[in-house]
């Protein structure tokens, strides 16, 4: 699968706003698109930041949803959106131990490597993370989106309650500095959301 991740940033006390826009307009433009296999949306609530990500069954079908959602993408994001950035990757790996669940967590670990490692990035998290992190209370979800082209990673778990999430740093701390050095990469971000909405058919 592929996917498109929306990042915003603005004002806390706009974020709702943003939310329910993606919930209902936004979730309903996707699902209109062909070729689309789900979506999530997180928030950092205190700090005001907005993660949305959609998932697509090709390349082809998330690029031609980008030419409906770039001219809507505003509408939906304001008053909130001060920042918006937009990336695209592969899902390189898909781990689903349970369903994720509204106000859950979700920790994202964002990476950089040098784009001929990519295949060891991915065999590093299939072979390392997804069975260390399986074990963990609450897990419900592992997922590693790549960039071949440029070398990024996005690395997610995502819990079932922010408890669970909270309780596994330490553990992930442990498995991300193994994985981290075994496959070359430059850990270059870490972030938690609360978990909005988040659905996605892996078969």
């Amino acid at each position: 699968m592929f996917v498109r991740a929306v990042y915003a940033t603005g004002d806390p006390a706009l974020l709702d706003t943003a939310v329910r826009s993606l919930n209902s307009e936004g979730r309903d433009l996707l699902e209109e698109r062909p070729g689309y296999r789900g979506a999530g949306v997180f928030a950092d609530r205190e700090l005001g930041k907005l993660l949305a990500v959609s998932w697509w069954e090709s390349e082809e079908a998330r690029r031609h949803s980008d030419e409906v959602m770039r001219e809507r993408r505003g509408a939906l994001l304001e008053p909130f959106a001060g920042t918006v950035a937009v990336a695209n990757y592969e899902a390189a790996v898909v781990h689903q131990v349970r369903a994720p669940q509204q106000g859950g967590g979700l920790r994202i670990t964002r990476m950089e490597f040098d784009p001929r490692d990519t295949d060891l990035v991915i065999d590093t998290f299939r072979a390392t993370v997804v069975p260390r992190a399986e074990s963990l209370p609450g897990l419900a979800r592992a997922t590693l989106l790549v960039d071949r082209e440029r070398g990024r990673a996005m690395a997610g778990t995502l819990f079932v309650d922010r408890a669970s999430l909270a309780a596994s740093r330490g553990s992930v701390a442990t498995v991300r500095h193994e994985a981290s050095a075994k496959a070359h990469v430059e850990v270059v971000g870490l972030e938690e959301f609360e978990v909005v909405y988040a659905d996605v058919r892996v078969e």
